[in-house]
């Protein structure tokens, strides 16, 4: 079966160069699913799981927002920040979560409350994708 090149790159550096059958990834207009050949493309991410199906196992990242930029052979995710599935410190996540859960409910104005459910959005999606491997 023919296959993608699928790199992830953050500030801090590349965080996996791999090949995959399909990639999917949460956009901001919804899930897309990328296959070998797609048409050429860009599109805001998310934050949420990054799906990389390979064979018959998938590897998941966890993408904080970014890009996806999608040529027909190769996809590329620049993202804010990227954490795969077996990097993620499910402890610290978890803890984040229960700041930015404590920190929501004291709701001192809109922009903290906005910036703890994005707090929030963020460790729930590290816990999901160590929840997927």
């Amino acid at each position: 079966m023919k296959t993608i090149k699928v790199n992830i790159v953050t500030p801090d550096g590349p965080v996996s160069e791999t090949e995959a059958d399909m990639v999917i990834a949460a956009t901001e207009t919804g899930e897309i699913g990328i296959l070998p050949g797609h048409i050429a493309m860009v599109a805001p991410l998310q934050i949420g799981a990054l799906r990389l199906k390979k064979d018959n196992s998938t590897v998941s990242v966890a993408v904080h927002g970014g890009f996806i930029e999608v040529r027909p052979d190769v996809v590329t995710v620049l993202a804010q920040n990227a954490e795969l599935s077996t990097d993620i410190d499910i402890d610290r996540a978890k803890r984040a979560a229960k700041r930015a859960e404590e920190a929501l409910q004291a709701k001192s104005d809109k922009l903290d409350a906005q910036l703890m459910e994005l707090d929030l959005k963020r460790a729930i999606t590290r816990i999901n994708v160590y929840e997927m491997k």
